[in-house]
């Protein structure tokens, strides 16, 4: 059993995630700053926060709920990128293989959680 947030894999991934998306939005043209960079540091601080918010709560429905906010948050991330991609502001291919391995690894952790459920 986990003792805090602090000790999931998925928590320190999503941490370096982003670490990743603001040294890249720091590439973005100065008209972005505050429309689009501005959505997307909103929408990645929202995934290892929901994570660790949800592994706080007391039970595991709870945090199974923050794990689907957090879920959320990272697809919203995604569309931004593709739309950032599409604009031209990014070239960053690999924020794409980060943002998916998050969400399996998510996926798995909520399986893995729904499955502890039943057997209580």
């Amino acid at each position: 059993m986990i003792k805090t947030h602090k000790d999931l894999e998925i928590w320190e991934e999503s941490i370096e995630l982003v670490i990743n998306i603001y040294k890249t939005l720091e590439k973005f043209p100065d008209s972005e700053k505050f429309v689009l960079a501005s959505q997307m540091q909103r929408a990645v601080i929202s995934i290892p926060s929901n994570i660790a918010e949800g592994a706080a709560r007391q039970s595991r429905k709870e945090f199974i709920k923050y794990l689907y906010i957090a879920l959320g948050s990272l697809s919203e991330l995604e569309t931004q990128l593709i739309i950032s991609e599409r604009l031209g502001y990014l070239k960053e291919k690999s924020l794409f293989a980060s943002i998916e391995k998050i969400r399996r690894k998510i996926l798995n952790f909520i399986k893995y959680l729904k499955k502890r459920n039943e057997k209580k």
